[in-house]
């Protein structure tokens, strides 16, 4: 019977369901993996990148329970946000049926690909159950004081309609819809991950080589702890007296107190008060206060991007040393956003200060000795630094913060790039956070017994405005607290907040959904996750608010969990003709008609083949046909075998091309517990098998070809499960898809090794030598053997590779 895909994956998809092959046993005494990929969004058809991504994560689930472990490999939605919007107003269907239904569609493209998922676990982050528990996380973070609201300048995405995290603002454009993104002032609820940046920071070096650096220092250059001084610049009485005495002083922080006398003058974030207060009173020029407000509409990266450019305030403050009146600027370089929106400029010692200093033609006095030409930004000895002259810097940084102390007019602080996370979003499809807004009460959350908040699905979604603030009714309520009339609040929550705590959920036994939405004994047997498998794309924004979330969780008494995620794989991206495969580019493969063509097996085994896991990997039309050949050759093979069991071989009465061809199984088993374990270079062990079967077949010995496939099967089942299952079914009961297999040495003891010899650079000839042979006698066989390319040569260098080759270089003589 000729390889039939399609019947043998339907079949072996089907049995597997009636088995329950993949649930994960209740037990909580045996030894356990978690294997976890990140979830995909419900956008109605799979891609290649995800196909990769789930087969490498199914790979690790089917080796492990091969292992006799207790395996987790579960899937679900992350089904919130603004795409299901999007497709309600550009289609007319409503977010809860599109994304239904696209669950629906991609469950099948799933199974269609043998994935080895849990069922019994499956959710959508849309499900008013998952909703119920988050919103309970909510309020009770809130109790402790981790979540508040406040008005502040933000993000805002008027092409989606809401608010962005500064994280999902690339490049000045919105992550999803790639507008362009605007600053704007309006209240909103803020999650504080400022009071874990430490903790997140401290506890990366915990994951330090099970985490790929890159990512690692993409978080902690994010996080950016900085420590230094914090004081306050005085206004001097002329300034105050200009900003009618609202203002008396503002605060600074620097890194690099050493070089406070350095300080030529200060500048202001355009959006900080004194600027604000400046331009709402009329107090500047209207051409600079024009180009001001434009500053203020810039984002961060915007702001990075441009030239320095900066106006005088016409105001002036008293260094709080020397006593000298410094000029106040407001450029857009400052952020208001860190350090309090206000720094001390020292251009002799910082390039941007330089910059905009030379610009402007503003003072520049050097303070610390160092370097050949200026800005400096070394450290060094201090020089006119008054009694600090002469001092190191190192040293004079902690001196002059203990004079700030001393003095009562400064302190040393610590400071964060980090900014706390603005979860509300202005949509309709988004967990509602769970607040109620009482003119006597004031914010009140909702109480625990009426949770969840669920969404009203009679909405018009025309793109315009909020619907839940437009529904009629739905937002009118009683207070939790005084039962009179109050109003719902009307934010959803940021879909990140969705992610940030799945992996948790996921591990509480379905049995006890509707009653937890944690179980701490079922989390700490099966957290930190074992394996984790996505895109470095989540590098900042998903994995470090599932840092935050999986500690704050552990403070409230869920579980007793440090890290979310033991070990990270990020694999690369599938690219065509070089470019990341895109439905705009027109440049995709469908997956479903990948596996109608050449079946799933060859799908899984193409995406693992063509490049290691973390590598990008380039779609070519040939290797697809390459794997479905050897699949089907290993299919043809299977009338070979004869025996069903794995035999006893007796390795003294086989020939040498059969001893050769056990040498390549039992390479390929030798390089399958590092593959799966440690390298995960997948493509290595597929290429070993490949040389295996090659070898088999050029020897005729039944034995050998039952044992080769007894093993080969074995390794290759957790990369093409439906063919290999069917085999071992066949051939041997299924009985060689259970631990792996010892390595038998004896099969490596040969009785003549085969060296390559390599003359001139060029493979010229083969020898054939006894494994105790010394190194002298294996160069005489060579030269021997190449002793036509060696005619009017000379050998300058001979290098011996053990059970290798030979390498002789040479010169014309």
């Amino acid at each position: 019977m000729n390889y039939n895909p399609s019947q043998i994956e339907t079949k072996w998809q089907e049995k597997w369901e009636e088995e329950q092959a993949f649930e994960p046993s209740d037990s909580l005494t045996q030894k356990k993996k978690y294997i976890l990929s990140m979830f995909p969004f419900p956008s109605g058809r799979l891609h290649m990148g995800h196909v990769r991504n789930y087969a490498i994560g199914d790979a690790f689930a089917r080796y492990y329970r091969k292992q006799d472990f207790n395996v987790l490999h579960p899937i679900g939605w992350d089904a919130f946000g603004m795409p299901a919007e999007n497709a309600a107003i550009k289609h007319g269907r409503h977010p809860k049926e599109w994304t239904y239904s696209n669950i629906d569609y991609m469950r099948k493209e799933l199974n269609a690909l043998g994935l080895s998922f849990s069922k019994t676990r499956e959710f959508a982050t849309c499900d008013e159950l998952y909703t119920k528990w988050e919103q309970e996380f909510i309020i009770k973070m809130f109790e402790e004081g981790l979540l508040y609201r406040e008005s502040t300048t933000v993000n805002w995405c008027e092409s989606c309609h809401t608010v962005l995290a500064n994280e999902q603002v690339e490049e000045g454009c919105c992550w999803r819809c790639d507008n362009e993104v605007q600053l704007k002032e309006m209240p909103g609820y803020y999650l504080d991950i400022i009071k874990y940046a430490d903790e997140l920071l401290d506890d990366l070096s915990l994951l330090e080589g099970k985490w790929p650096n890159q990512v690692l220092t993409m978080q902690e250059n994010w996080i950016g702890k900085s420590q230094g001084l914090e004081f306050e610049f005085e206004l001097s009485p002329e300034s105050k007296a200009k900003l009618g005495g609202n203002f008396e002083k503002y605060t600074v922080f620097t890194t690099r107190p050493d070089t406070i006398y350095g300080v030529t003058y200060s500048a202001l974030a355009a959006e900080h008060p004194i600027t604000k207060y400046l331009l709402e009173n009329n107090l500047l020029d209207s051409a600079v206060a024009e180009k001001i407000v434009t500053i203020t509409n810039m984002t961060e990266i915007e702001r990075a991007k441009e030239g320095k450019e900066g106006y005088d305030l016409g105001l002036t403050v008293i260094h709080p040393l020397t006593g000298e009146e410094i000029p106040v600027w407001t450029a857009n370089f400052v952020l208001g956003s860190y350090g309090g929106g206000a720094v001390m400029a020292v251009p002799a010692h910082d390039e941007r200060d330089f910059e905009f200093a030379t610009k402007y033609h503003l003072p520049i006095k050097r303070v610390i000795e160092g370097g050949d030409e200026l800005p400096y930004t070394g450290t060094g000895k201090l020089i006119d630094s008054n009694r600090f002259s002469c001092v190191d810097s190192d040293e004079a940084k902690i001196a002059i913060i203990n004079e700030f102390e001393e003095r009562g007019v400064g302190k040393g602080t610590t400071n964060y790039k980090l900014r706390n996370w603005g979860i509300s979003r202005q949509r309709y499809w988004g967990a509602p956070i769970p607040f109620v807004h009482c003119d006597s009460c004031g914010l009140v959350a909702e109480k625990v017994e009426n949770l969840p908040i669920a969404l009203p699905e009679d909405v018009e979604i025309t793109g315009k405005g909020n619907p839940l603030d437009n529904h009629p009714t739905w937002k009118h309520c009683v207070c939790p607290k005084c039962g009179a009339e109050a109003t719902r609040e009307t934010d959803t929550l940021d879909t990140f907040v969705q992610s940030s705590w799945y992996q948790f959920r996921y591990a509480t036994n379905p049995k006890k959904w509707e009653e937890v939405g944690i179980d701490k004994e079922d989390a700490n047997y099966w957290l930190g996750v074992d394996q984790y498998i996505g895109g470095i794309e989540h590098a900042i924004l998903h994995l470090l608010y599932a840092r935050f979330f999986t500690k704050v969780l552990r403070d409230l008494g869920y579980h007793d969990i440090d890290e979310p995620f033991e070990n990270l794989l990020t694999q690369g991206m599938v690219l065509m003709d070089g470019a990341k495969m895109s439905k705009s580019k027109g440049n995709t493969v469908d997956p479903d008609a990948l596996v109608e063509k050449y079946g799933a097996d060859t799908a899984r085994l193409f995406t693992l083949f063509a490049a290691p896991p973390a590598k990008e990997l380039e779609w070519n039309d040939s290797a697809v046909e390459g794997a479905f050949r050897f699949i089907k050759k290993l299919y043809d093979r299977k009338s070979k075998v004869t025996g069903t069991m794995l035999p006893m071989i007796e390795q003294s009465s086989l020939d040498k091309v059969s001893k050769l061809a056990r040498v390549k199984v039992y390479e390929a088993l030798q390089k399958s517990t590092d593959v799966y374990e440690k390298t995960f270079a997948f493509n290595t062990l597929i290429a070993a098998c490949m040389e295996a079967l090659n070898a088999l077949d050029k020897q005729d010995n039944a034995e050998v070809w039952t044992e080769g496939m007894y093993i080969m099967l074995n390794l290759l089942e957790p990369i093409i499960p439906h063919v290999a299952t069917e085999l071992s079914e066949a051939l041997f009961n299924r009985e060689n898809l259970g631990a792996i297999l010892k390595v038998k040495e004896e099969v490596f003891v040969q009785d003549s090794i085969l060296y390559m010899v390599m003359i001139g650079g060029k493979k010229r000839t083969e020898i054939e030598v006894d494994p105790s042979a010394a190194n002298d006698k294996i160069l005489a066989a060579a030269k021997e053997a190449g002793a036509k390319w060696l005619e009017g040569m000379t050998v300058v260098k001979e290098i011996v590779v053990p059970g290798k080759l030979v390498n002789l270089a040479v010169k014309p003589i």
